[in-house]
């Protein structure tokens, strides 16, 4: 690889490492070439892209981004080969990987980025496929809020209902 062609990845992982909230980086090397085509497939499936790249060209990638993203927690994750698995909803990925794992070993997670937070280590999977996406959640706030209303509602019309029965009985009472 040329240094202009280096120069061109690490312009495209940093301009990619921009615009995202949510990535993983994984370990495929023992995957054979059909396992990481299915593997690759499974991504696209599901809406993650996948990249290979040298992990010195990811480093420089993430020493170039602004200090407040706080990359530095996946600079010791950088060894051996790479996967990074960029995403739109920060537990596709470990879904994939987990889904993936049910019929090979590989690949394993070596550290994940998820909005300035860093979790390193495959054992992170568990947690990371387990979070709760933002439209979930927002879903689960939307209902909380919905809750007391429809119970003071529910409330007031059955309260209704009991006293036009009692009206009801006084009115007959009185005749």
């Amino acid at each position: 690889m040329t240094k202009a062609e280096k120069t061109a990845v690490i312009e495209a992982l940093k301009e990619k490492l921009e615009g995202v909230e949510y990535f993983y980086l994984a370990d495929s090397s023992t995957l054979t070439v059909e396992q990481v085509n299915k593997f690759r497939g499974l991504c696209f499936e599901k809406g993650i892209e996948m990249k290979v790249v040298k992990n010195t060209l990811i480093r420089k990638a993430l020493e170039s981004a602004p200090e407040e993203r706080k990359f530095e927690g996946l600079y010791d994750s950088l060894k051996g080969h790479t996967a990074i698995l960029f995403a739109d909803v920060a537990n596709a990925p470990a879904k994939v990987l987990k889904e993936f794992r049910e019929d090979h070993e590989m690949p394993l997670l070596k550290a994940a980025y998820i909005d300035t937070d860093v979790f390193v280590g495959d054992e992170q999977i568990e947690a990371l496929a387990s979070l709760k996406s933002k439209e979930d959640l927002i879903a689960e706030v939307i209902a909380l809020l919905q809750s007391p209303a429809k119970t003071v509602i529910s409330s007031l019309q059955s309260g209704g209902q009991t006293l036009t029965g009692l009206l009801k009985a006084l009115e007959e009472r009185g005749e």
